[in-house]
């Protein structure tokens, strides 16, 4: 079981996709704009990557190696099309605030990155912890964007008025928004100044002396990396003697 904390720990913190392994930029970037928005797609995500990392892990022996990526999207994209048509049955507004956001999960760097270097290569029930871990990461991620977008940008935190809004026909004194947060330059201004903030913390903790979580993402090459998801495989650099 300690492995499985691990896997939660790994996705929320050391391993986050949006602050630290930057993944899945596109969603981040575009659904955003308020906290419902962010928590939904998020969540969505999350479900789509806990079931498609038990199914591959379950086939992992069964699939073959020249057929796993074609395999690995059909798998995906079976799970996408059950939570859309969930959502547009029980929650058709997040569905419509969503959009094409939700069958572009099909494609989201971190289901395929997590079904290639995890799920396909590790039993069944790390591989959902890690499922879970990483989708509560990706969905934090999320939300926090979502909560400052939507704070700064219209006085209000999942959909509830915060910060009296002024009203200059009646000269009512009160906050004026920042609108451009809740456009497309706002989600790049607060992607940076959250994962700023995250490095300074992370340096004055490393100052003080306390033990920080370093990501072991690929960063360095493949021949190098030590990370244990990729179970050791090292890819040819085309130096190599025959």
């Amino acid at each position: 079981m300690s492995n499985c904390t691990e896997r939660l720990y790994n996705g929320i913190i050391k391993e986050n996709p949006t602050f630290v392994l930057m993944l899945g930029m596109c969603p981040t970037l575009a659904v955003t704009t308020s906290a419902v928005n962010g928590l939904g797609m998020g969540l969505s995500t999350t479900v789509v990557l806990v079931l498609s990392n038990m199914l591959i892990s379950m086939l992992r022996k069964i699939i073959p190696d020249s057929l796993r990526i074609p395999a690995f999207i059909v798998v995906v994209a079976s799970f996408v099309t059950i939570v859309q048509f969930l959502l547009q049955g029980f929650v058709p507004s997040l569905y419509a605030s969503l959009g094409l956001y939700i069958p572009l999960i099909v494609v989201n760097c971190i289901i395929l990155g997590r079904a290639e270097s995890y799920a396909s290569k590790n039993p069944v029930l790390p591989s959902i912890f890690d499922g879970i871990g990483m989708g509560l990461g990706f969905t934090a991620g999320l939300t926090c964007i979502g909560v400052v977008r939507e704070l700064i940008g219209a006085g209000a935190v999942f959909g509830f008025q915060v910060l009296p809004i002024a009203d200059i026909s009646t000269g009512q004194a009160g906050y004026v928004p920042v609108t451009i947060f809740i456009l497309a330059p706002g989600a790049f201004l607060v992607l940076a100044g959250l994962t700023a903030l995250q490095n300074r913390f992370k340096r004055s903790a490393a100052k003080k002396g306390k033990k920080v979580p370093e990501s072991a993402g690929c960063g360095e090459g493949c021949a190098s990396c030590g990370n244990s998801a990729c179970s050791g495989k090292v890819f040819p650099t085309g130096n190599e003697k025959e």
